[in-house]
């Protein structure tokens, strides 16, 4: 008999996974709030867009407007607020249109079909793969993709649109439209990949610009700070004007680069002074190489000058005086980034500060950093995202905790330059559900004899006085291993502490938002240091009473199932149970769109002519969970995407048989069509279920 039985649907996870997550956010007009949201909708097995817009801003009317927004896959505002551009796909039978549209309040300017010029548009980027070509052999001369999540990215091109109107009042035709694809002058081989175009002036373009390494490859991007790119500066010919053009042709253009080789540099981002003059450039920049994530640095580019500078550099670690631990943004900074404040500009960004985000004020001149939501004794521990500033006096956030979900807010200045918070937005949560969580606690625990080791703890109040056996504790290490666990509310943690569970959550040696030097301090001890960071924060959950021996379960994914595997193979009487998602077990043997992470995060140096030797294989074999399978005395569920390309299913395969193999107790759960997160509706929800199960049978110690 299978030892995973369904104990039926978590009603908890169902209407906390389905609650609206706010993503992004723009101003409509320079001054009307309007926010997207994404919607996981169990019933249609999709995920939806939903569009909110807040006419009464800071005033007192509440007034708001919705609509579906799923065939909208990006849009951006013009900087004078008067324009918006719309990427729309429509779905129809068994093809997709894709349109460009321009709108000019609630009147459409101009849009064209661009289905046969390019594929899909790559809004995670804001780059499109050109499609014009009829040469029959690139349908099948093999080209490097970028990786999970991006498998169809493979040629990437900056499209210029433009338009004219005969009148004020009518649409622009197709004959009034300029399509073409911009090139380089002087083309490199293999070709620069360009992404994340803005606009400076009319005839000048920033954009970042990926390159292939010396073996022609395009290492994953997704998550990865360190891959070879550069900033750009592209200038327009003169002839880019809508007549004398060919509709879906190539310009060609003259192209600088701005940044040096040895730095990766992304999301060019351009300052414009009272008269809409561009003055200065920013994006951020990390080593080339190395941890595929590590502290930011903001750099800058005098636009009348030329010269580069960087204005917030790397932090290796906190001081007493200053516990700034450096930047950890995400990916990419907002689109529209900047505030004033008196005779102030800023960059505002939400930055990891240890195992929370937090909302950052940072002067263009001078590179001062203020903490605008710094965490005070007693008040909740809110982790913040910021979606959009109106470039002015205006900005929008998201704000939650553990056992609260997101909340909408428009910060602003009043007339005395102080920092003011309106709740836009709050999502309506059932009475049992929010009752529920009331009963839920979260905390920040240091784990004193691993510093700057801490751990997120989600529990019970009520079970954590009541006499008996203590709930059993899931431990969930993140993955990365260059990345956090933040206090943000996640459904799926919320859910299982809801049905009953304790969980930690802890940032080992290696997590970002303590210092670069405790990022590059992990680097050649994988498999050892942060694995007895994990272990001693069980060992001081269980001193401080909040969970015991005997009742403690490990679950993990990616690195975080690399990590549960080592648990239980190095510490085989510690846990009792432990479910494993696309976990890494055998570094030597990893098929992935990152290759060099098995190389750099042991110590060993990634070179075009990298070779898994012999030697290089032993070591990467003794440091891995793998070796220590024979140990293994816990139940293992394995939860597996086959079309993961970020750790193969190979991966969990070999320690599935290798388990079964040694007659250990190990089921599998294979998802077909699913990638590296399992993020799909339905595989998330199983996983999420399967987990509760497997934990809820095999959690306790037998003598309970």
């Amino acid at each position: 008999m299978s030892l995973l039985q369904h104990t039926g649907p978590s009603t908890f996870y169902t209407e906390l996974a389905e609650l609206p997550l706010p993503v992004s956010a723009d101003f409509v007009g320079g001054d009307v709030p309007r926010v997207t949201y994404t919607i996981r909708d169990h019933e249609r097995n999709i995920t939806r867009s939903l569009t909110r817009t807040f006419p009464g801003g800071i005033g007192s009317d509440h007034q708001t407007t919705s609509h579906d927004s799923s065939e909208v896959k990006a849009f951006r505002t013009s900087p004078s607020k008067s324009r918006q551009a719309v990427l729309r796909e429509v779905a129809g039978g068994t093809s997709t249109k894709r349109f460009v549209e321009i709108w000019a309040g609630i009147q459409i300017e101009a849009s064209l079909d661009v289905t046969k010029y390019h594929d899909a548009f790559h809004t995670d980027a804001i780059i499109a793969d050109d499609n014009a070509s009829e040469d029959p052999y690139p349908k099948f001369r093999y080209t490097p993709h970028f990786g999970e999540l991006s498998r169809g990215k493979k040629a990437p091109t900056i499209f210029l649109f433009r338009w004219t109107r005969s009148t004020a009042f009518t649409k622009a035709t197709k004959q009034d439209i300029l399509l073409v694809a911009l090139s380089l002058a002087q083309p490199t081989q293999p070709p620069i990949l360009f992404g994340q175009a803005t606009f400076a002036t009319e005839d000048i373009i920033y954009t970042s610009g990926h390159e292939h390494t010396k073996d022609g490859r395009l290492l994953g991007v997704k998550w990865c700070f360190n891959r070879p790119m550069g900033i750009w500066e592209i200038k327009l010919p003169e002839s880019a004007t809508v007549q004398g053009t060919p509709f879906g042709a190539k310009m060609s253009c003259n192209a600088l680069k701005l940044t040096p080789s040895e730095r990766s540099c992304r999301s060019p981002r351009v300052l414009y002074d009272d008269n809409q003059t561009p003055t200065k450039l920013f994006w951020f920049s990390n080593p080339v190489g190395g941890p595929h994530a590590s502290c930011v640095s903001l750099e800058s580019r005098d636009l009348t000058t030329g010269t580069n500078k960087v204005l917030v550099d790397t932090v290796m670690e906190p001081t007493p005086e200053n516990d700034f631990p450096g930047l950890y943004p995400n990916y990419n900074m907002p689109s529209s980034p900047f505030l004033r404040r008196g005779d102030h500009t800023y960059i505002v960004l939400h930055s990891l500060w240890r195992s929370r985000a937090t909302i950052l004020f940072i002067d263009t001149e001078s590179g001062a950093i203020s903490d605008e939501t710094k965490m005070r004794d007693g008040e909740p521990l809110y982790n913040w995202d910021l979606h959009a500033t109106d470039d002015n006096t205006h900005f929008i956030c998201s704000r939650s905790t553990p056992i609260t979900p997101h909340e909408v807010l428009l910060g602003y200045f009043d007339e005395h330059d102080n920092l003011n918070w309106k709740v836009l937005d709050k999502p309506m949560i059932s009475f049992a559900t929010e009752n529920a969580l009331r009963d839920l606690t979260a905390s920040i625990i240091p784990i004193g004899a691993r510093p700057p080791t801490e751990t997120i703890i989600i529990q019970s109040k009520k079970a954590s006085t009541r006499p008996g056996p203590k709930p059993i504790c899931i431990t969930i290490p993140h993955g990365g291993p260059h990345t956090s666990t933040t206090t943000s509310f996640y459904p799926a943690t919320a859910a299982l502490a809801l049905e009953g569970y304790t969980i930690s959550l802890p940032n080992y040696t290696g997590s970002m938002g303590f210092g670069e030097k405790y990022i590059q301090k992990l680097v050649g001890h994988c498999g050892t240091m942060e694995v007895q960071d994990v272990v001693e924060s069980v060992n001081e959950l269980i001193q401080l009473g909040i969970s015991e021996h005997g009742r403690q379960v490990v679950q993990g994914a990616s690195y975080g199932g690399f990590l549960a595997a080592h648990l239980i193979g190095q510490y085989p009487t510690l846990f009792n149970a432990a479910v494993m998602r696309n976990p890494i077990t055998s570094f030597g043997e990893l098929a992935s769109d990152i290759l060099d992470c098995a190389y750099t995060e042991f110590g060993l140096q990634f070179t075009p002519d990298s070779l898994m030797t012999p030697a290089t294989f032993q070591k990467m074999f003794e440091a891995s969970p793998i070796a220590h399978v024979d140990n293994v005395r816990a139940p293992v569920l394995l939860l597996i995407g086959e079309d993961d390309l970020r750790v193969v299913p190979a991966q969990g395969l070999r320690f599935y048989h290798a388990l079964k193999g040694r007659e250990r107790r190990v089921e599998m759960l294979w998802f077909k069509g699913e990638m590296h997160l399992l993020d799909g509706i339905e595989a998330a929800r199983v996983s999420l279920e399967a987990g509760r199960d497997w934990f809820k049978n095999l959690g306790q110690n037998p003598a309970d």
